[in-house]
């Protein structure tokens, strides 16, 4: 077990790398005892051959954001086994919440979590290997500085994490609302040239959440390289007149307008292409870029574009300084970018309406808590996924420089080109392909000639707006003819290796190249023109080895994308001395690790108009497909082809339903002219248009007998009295004996006629009695006839 102390064995194996003693700790103390191991064999002091590597080479990292890690040993160094964490700055690991962020594995064989220190990442097994990489997400907001920390095993030697080059320090990147960011003074010397690159990662696949399918686009991005007394926009400051422009309408015609105004404030105005739509795969549309200076005074730099559609969504970079501390200038700078709001459209989605905030309000980052409306949000407050990233990186420096920091790019030029004169004022409404290559000079002599660049003209949103010239020339001379040829050193290309200067251990191998050009102005080529560097073959020299040539290059990986697998051969030059078998490797297999699949572009066809609805009326479904145009040579895409979304037309007519006629009622008078009722219920109502409901009462005459004029009640009371005596004889001679009526129902309605019911039912049936005649009896009458 790695955790108990033991003395060292006589004979070093691999599966006893780690030797550690706990002498000193707590049981609760986590996992602190990786950082107070002590070696049990020798450490080593050069540890140089070992590093520790963030991709990006980041000294600060963004919150929630993930990075490749990688742990490699240089040529001609391995190591067996390694242990890595994340720690936050300060603390000892002897908590859980020392640690920062997590780790996740990219390759179970060569990369576990370790056991007793679930924080940390070791090897799967004890094996020789010369690199390991693993993916760490960084922590949330507000955890300050982390310490990427690494041991290394090599044979009985152990490198610590404290040791330079083993411990990398990354640190949040300040909070973005920040109103009052110290801009120092740049005590950089010369000018530099650089190159920034605009990425757009704003497509439907990342942020599918209401994406606006037939508008989204980028618009022209707008920008300079300013001083400190100059700012275009900031993160709690107002949105100028120019940044609202942008914002809201995408257009950055008043914004150049203001930067040009600032004179000599600025020296370089940064200027690209709308992008329409937001996103294509990087082999069918390049990634946009533009060339800009920067000096001592006019050292930082700023950009916007807006998110469109949206209310007044933008990324962008706010005076970002490309002057070092140590008087240098950046050499490459990388940022992902999420949106921010200009403060002066209150909509929430998309494409919400124009609603202008009154009064304006500051500029902010967006947050996924803003509204449940808004396409980023997510009700436990994750981060945004970045829409963009932007790379600045170096190309050129001219005059003398001061940096007190050695500089390892050697990028110094006699002369940095001057700004394009000629502004590119394409409108943003004509949509065009990149531009072709350079034709050959039209002049192979030094007489002035001319080549030529095509583009198409793919689209023309605007039929108003003309689209200027698709094809562009510029003045040449023929090869060796130009200035900028005359102090060229032309090189050839490297030479293979040759073999290694011994065929047992370490030795050394070089290559070459020559001179195809010397420069016209008669100065020496500096460039090198010889390469050496170390090489091991052979590592046991002993009469029992025997001799192998070195290792051939790596073949292809197997895979275009995703995890695939890798080899290498080397040959057995010469068997063992002393006539044993050859233990030596000759094949050598590793994994390799290709960009993700889902990067391998699909072209695609645009989407065809949406079908009609499937129904008439009410709901239902519509649909629309787009073809695949990519050659299936590109790999398997995964697309979709066909979109289905459901469709709301007027709701269906429908028609007024009512029960059966009821029996009809007695007659409403005892003699004399009456009438009669009957009535049927309305089931349901009429909707959408349906037929309207049939009438529900129906009334019709009748007449039991003439009145007497000269009749008295005490003749009415006599027939009645004799009729019930008939009637109660009648039930008896039927066998009945009825009980009295009840009483009446509630009329079924307050107005407009009703009906009421009454019920006799038998009281006693003699035994002489048919089923048949002895019935309940049911009186029906009108009631409530008013009208309503």
């Amino acid at each position: 077990s790695r955790a108990a102390a033991r003395p060292a064995p006589q004979s070093f194996d691999c599966a006893q790398l780690f030797f550690f003693s706990f002498t000193a700790a707590k049981p609760d103390a986590f996992c602190s005892w990786i950082l107070r191991a002590q070696p049990q064999g020798a450490r080593k002091e050069g540890h140089s051959e070992f590093r520790l590597r963030v991709e990006g080479d980041p000294d600060n990292y963004q919150p929630g954001s993930t990075y490749r890690v990688t742990l490699y040993a240089t040529n001609p160094a391995y190591f067996r086994g390694f242990t890595l964490i994340a720690l936050k700055e300060g603390r000892n690991g002897e908590k859980e919440e020392d640690y920062a962020g997590t780790f996740q594995i990219i390759d179970e064989e060569d990369t576990q979590f370790m056991t007793n220190c679930p924080p940390a990442v070791t090897e799967s097994t004890p094996r020789r290997r010369t690199r390991i990489q693993v993916f760490w997400t960084a922590p949330s907001s507000g955890i300050g500085c982390v310490l990427l920390k690494a041991s290394i095993v090599q044979r009985k030697i152990i490198s610590f994490q404290d040791e330079g080059s083993l411990t990398k320090r990354v640190c949040e990147k300040g909070k973005p609302f920040i109103t009052n960011k110290p801009l120092l003074d740049c005590c950089a010397c010369g000018t530099a040239k650089y190159r920034v690159t605009f990425y757009g990662n704003w497509s439907e696949k990342l942020h599918p959440k209401d994406y606006p399918r037939r508008a989204n686009h980028w618009s022209a991005i707008i920008g300079a390289s300013h001083s400190k007394n100059y700012v275009l926009w900031e993160y709690g400051g107002y949105a100028s007149e120019g940044v609202k422009q942008v914002a809201e309408l995408g257009s950055p015609v008043k914004m150049e307008e203001e930067i040009r105004q600032k004179g000599d404030e600025v020296l370089t105005v940064i200027k690209m292409k709308a992008q329409w739509p937001a996103w294509q795969p990087l082999n069918v549309r390049a990634a946009p870029s533009a060339e800009f200076s920067v000096d001592r005074t006019r050292h930082l730099m700023s950009f916007l574009t807006m998110l469109g559609p949206s209310p007044d969504w933008n990324v962008g970079l706010s005076a970002e300084d490309l002057c070092t501390k140590d008087c240098g200038w950046v050499q490459k700078l990388v940022q992902d970018m999420i949106p921010w709001d200009a403060g002066t459209d209150s909509g929430v989605t998309y494409e919400s309406p124009n609603k202008p905030t009154v009064p304006q309000e500051k500029i902010r980052p967006l947050t996924s808590l803003d509204h449940p409306q808004s396409p980023f949000y997510d009700p436990e407050g994750g981060a945004i996924t970045p829409v963009a990233r932007v790379v600045v990186e170096r190309i050129a420096r001219k005059g003398e420089q001061c940096n007190i920091v050695p500089d390892n790019v050697d990028d110094i030029v006699a002369d940095i080109a001057q700004e394009e004169k000629e502004e590119d004022d394409t409108p943003e409404t004509c949509i065009y392909s990149n531009w072709s290559p350079w034709s050959a000079c039209s002049s192979s002599t030094c007489e002035k000639g001319k080549r030529m660049r095509q583009r198409m003209l793919k689209a023309q949103l605007d039929l108003s707006v003309p689209c200027p010239h698709t094809q562009d020339f510029e003045p040449c001379m023929g090869p060796g003819c130009s200035d900028e040829d005359a102090t060229t050193c032309m090189m050839s290309e490297w030479i293979t290796w040759s073999p290694c200067s011994v065929s047992c251990g370490l030795g050394m191998r070089s290559r070459e190249r020559y001179v195809k050009q010397f420069p016209e102005d008669g100065f020496a080529c500096t460039l090198p023109t010889e390469e050496t560097e170390p090489c091991t073959v052979n590592e046991d020299c002993s009469p029992s080895s025997c001799l192998v040539t070195e290792w051939g290059e790596w073949d292809a990986c197997s895979a275009t994308c995703g995890l695939g697998m890798k080899r290498r051969e080397r040959m057995v030059k010469m068997p063992p001395s002393d006539g044993s078998i050859c233990g030596a490797e000759v094949v050598e297999v590793e994994k390799c690790m290709m960009p993700e699949c889902h990067t391998i572009p699909c072209l695609l066809s645009p989407w065809s108009d949406w079908s009609d609805c499937s129904v008439t009326c009410g709901k239902g479904t519509r649909t629309r497909q787009r073809m695949l145009k990519s050659p299936v040579e590109l790999g398997e895409c995964s697309e979709e082809l066909e979109q289905v979304e459901k469709c709301m037309l007027p709701e269906c007519p429908s028609d007024c339903m009512v029960s059966e006629w009821s029996e009809w009622s007695e007659c409403n008078k005892s003699c004399g002219k009456g009438h009669m009722i009957r009535s049927r219920m309305v089931k349901l109502e009429p909707q959408f248009g349906g037929d309207p409901c049939p009438e529900t009462i129906q009334r019709k005459k009748c007449k039991i007998r003439k009145c007497n004029q000269g009749s008295d009640e005490r003749k009415r009371r006599n027939e009645a009295r004799k009729k019930r005596k008939n009637k109660e004889g009648a039930d008896e001679l039927a066998g009945c004996k009825m009980k009295a009526w009840s009483g009446w129902t509630d009329c079924t309605k307050l107005c407009g006629g009703g009906i009421q019911e009454r019920l006799m039912t038998a009281k006693k049936r003699f035994k002489i009695s048919q089923l048949t005649s002895c019935k309940d009896r049911k009186e029906i009458r009108a009631c409530n006839v008013h009208p309503c």
